[in-house]
C-alpha cells in the first residue's frame, strides 16, 4: 500500500529543505481549502483533507521526518497506519476557519478548566513636577483610581456561603465540546466564561463584580534628570487581574514645568544675563543665582552681545549614568534708547575719540552690489 501513496512533500507542495513554518503555511492553505465543513459531501476534498493531515503529522515531527527522509513511507509505516487526523494539532492551522482562536481544537473527550489566571490591565498617572525637582530628585504621594478585590468575596463576586455552583453547561469544566465532521472542537463555555462556577448569590458589598472601586495611595521616586516624557513603571500597581490573576503595572508620565530663567537642552542648561554697553566695553563681573548657589560670572572687556559663558558640570543630571551637563550663560548688550543730558555728553565725548567703522565686514558684498549696477 505504501507504493501507491504519494510523496508527502508532493502533497503539501513544498520542498526537501522547508522549515517548521512553511510547512505550517503550506498546511494551512490546504486544510482551509479541503477541510469537510467548507466542501459537504464531498469525498474527494475529505480525502485531501486527510492526506495533508497526515502529510504534516509526519513532517512536523522531527523523528519521523527523519525516518520518512531516509527510508521513505516505509521508515513512517508504523506511523501512518490507520492514522487519525484528531492527532495533528489543529489550533492555530484551523482557527480562522470556524472564528473560534487558536485554543479551541481537541483530539479527544477529556475535558481540561479554562479558568486561567489573566494579567490586570496596565494603569497610566500623569505626573507633573517643578523644574527644581529635575535638579535634586524628589519623593511624591500619588493617588491612583483602580479597581480593587472585594474584601468580602475575596474577588470571587458571590457570597461565601453557597454563592457559586457548577455551570450546568459544562458541569464545571469549563469548556464544553462540539463536533465537526470527524473533529472535536473545544471552545471555552460562555455561561460561565470557562470558570466552570457561577453565581447563584451575588456578593452584598461588590454586587458580583469581585472588585471595588478605590483609589490607592503610592509614594514614586522620581530620580533627578527626568525630562517631559519620562515614564516611570510600578510593577503589580495596575488593575488587579481577573479569576484572581497578577495585577497589571503602573505607568507614571513624568511633565516638567518650564523654568522663568533657565532653558534645558538635552541636560544643558541656557540662560540670558543682560548688561549695558559699558560693562561690555569695559569687562565686569555678574552674580546669577544658579541651581548651585550665587556664581560669578566674569565678562571680559570688549565683549560682543551674543557672546557666551560656559559654567561646566552646573546643568541637569545625566539620568543614565553620573555627571551633569553645562550650564551656557548668554550675553546680551542692552543700547540705551534714552539718555540723560550729562549721557549723551559723555557719549559725544566718546564718539569722537572712537574710530570709525562703518563699511560691511563682507568687502566681497559691496563688490556684488557695484557690479550688479554696473
Amino acid at each position: 500500500m505504501n507504493a501507491t501513496k504519494r510523496d508527502y512533500y508532493e502533497i503539501l507542495g513544498v520542498g526537501r529543505d522547508t522549515d517548521d513554518p512553511g510547512l505550517k503555511v503550506a498546511y494551512r492553505k490546504l486544510a482551509l481549502m479541503h477541510h469537510p465543513d467548507r466542501n459537504p459531501n464531498d469525498q474527494d476534498a475529505e480525502e485531501k483533507f486527510k492526506e495533508a493531515a497526515e502529510a504534516y503529522g509526519v513532517l512536523s515531527d522531527p523523528q519521523k521526518r527523519a525516518a520518512y527522509d531516509r527510508f521513505g513511507h516505509q521508515g513512517v509505516a508504523s506511523a501512518s497506519a490507520g492514522f487519525d487526523p484528531n492527532s495533528v494539532d489543529l489550533g492555530d492551522i484551523l482557527g480562522d476557519l470556524f472564528g473560534f482562536g487558536g485554543d479551541i481544537f481537541g483530539s479527544g473527550g477529556g475535558g481540561r478548566k479554562r479558568n486561567r489566571a489573566q494579567r490586570g490591565e496596565d494603569l497610566r498617572f500623569d505626573l507633573e513636577i517643578g523644574f527644581d525637582d529635575v535638579m535634586r530628585g524628589m519623593s511624591a504621594d500619588i493617588l491612583v483610581p483602580r479597581m480593587e478585590a472585594c474584601t468580602r468575596c475575596t474577588g470571587t463576586g458571590a457570597e461565601k456561603v453557597d454563592g457559586l455552583v457548577s455551570c450546568p453547561m459544562c458541569h464545571g469544566r469549563g469548556e464544553v465540546l462540539y463536533q465537526q465532521s470527524f473533529l472535536q472542537i473545544r471552545r471555552t463555555c460562555g455561561q460561565c466564561n470557562g470558570r466552570g462556577q457561577i453565581i447563584r448569590r451575588p456578593c452584598l458589598q461588590c454586587k458580583g463584580e469581585g472588585h471595588i472601586r478605590s483609589d490607592r495611595k503610592l509614594k514614586v521616586n522620581i530620580p533627578a534628570g527626568v525630562s517631559t516624557g519620562t515614564r516611570l513603571r510600578l510593577a503589580g500597581e495596575g488593575q488587579p487581574g481577573p479569576s484572581n490573576g497578577p495585577s497589571g503595572d503602573l505607568y507614571v508620565f513624568i511633565k516638567v514645568k518650564d523654568h522663568a530663567i533657565f532653558e534645558r537642552h538635552e541636560d544643558d542648561l541656557h540662560c540670558t544675563v543682560p548688561i549695558n554697553i559699558a560693562q561690555a566695553a569695559l569687562g565686569t563681573e555678574v552674580d546669577l543665582l544658579t541651581f548651585d548657589g550665587l556664581q560669578k560670572i566674569k565678562v571680559s572687556d570688549g565683549t560682543q552681545s551674543g557672546s557666551k559663558v560656559r559654567l561646566r558640570s552646573l546643568g541637569v543630571p545625566h539620568l543614565q549614568g553620573s555627571g551633569r551637563g553645562d550650564l551656557f550663560v548668554h550675553i546680551d548688550v542692552k543700547i540705551p534708547t534714552k539718555l540723560t543730558r550729562e549721557q549723551k555728553k559723555i557719549f559725544e565725548q566718546l564718539k569722537d575719540t572712537l574710530p570709525v567703522e562703518n563699511e560691511p565686514h563682507d568687502k566681497s558684498i559691496l563688490e556684488k552690489v557695484k557690479d550688479y549696477f554696473m
